[in-house]
């Protein structure tokens, strides 16, 4: 079964726990707490986020990390790039250096189309698409609220 890493699955949930630019930062604690995800993973990884465009982190008093673009503007494709590298497919199913057009391996004619199929639906997918689908559940569930518009709405 294909499926994300275990990294990129927990950037995603995480991520769809962060406010846009304007709404207020929150801290890497409560969104790991909030994910479902261990806080010292997600801090290792908030750096790397951070170097991809894709988290503004702020220090101090007030400080925490929010999404650096609009939910609607961050794709998941650019989220497994960000922490998996730009080759986390794999040129080879299995994991074969000498596979090429040139040489295929066996399964070769079968994954290349596929990788390229899922990397089109992964640029395709937005963090809104996630939020959408599991954002209001998580955020009910904790009693957290959401930021629109930099205006705090309650999750009912």
């Amino acid at each position: 079964m294909l499926s994300l890493s275990q990294t990129a699955g927990y950037v995603i949930v995480a991520m769809a726990e962060l406010n846009p630019p304007e709404g207020p930062p929150r801290l890497v604690k409560e969104v790991a707490n909030a994910a479902g995800i261990p806080a010292a993973y997600l801090s290792k990884i908030v750096h790397q986020l951070g170097e991809s465009g894709l988290l503004i982190s702020r220090r101090g008093r007030n400080g925490g990390v929010t999404l650096a673009r609009s939910p609607d503007d961050i794709n998941l494709l650019e989220i497994c790039e960000a922490v998996e590298g730009r080759e986390w497919l794999g040129r080879c199913l299995l994991g074969l250096e000498i596979c090429s057009d040139e040489r295929a391996c066996p399964t070769h004619e079968f994954w290349k189309p596929l990788r390229e199929k899922v990397r089109s639906r992964l640029a395709d997918l937005t963090l809104a698409d996630i939020m959408r689908f599991e954002g209001k559940a998580w955020r009910t569930q904790l009693n957290l609220p959401f930021f629109v518009d930099g205006s705090e709405l309650t999750a009912k």
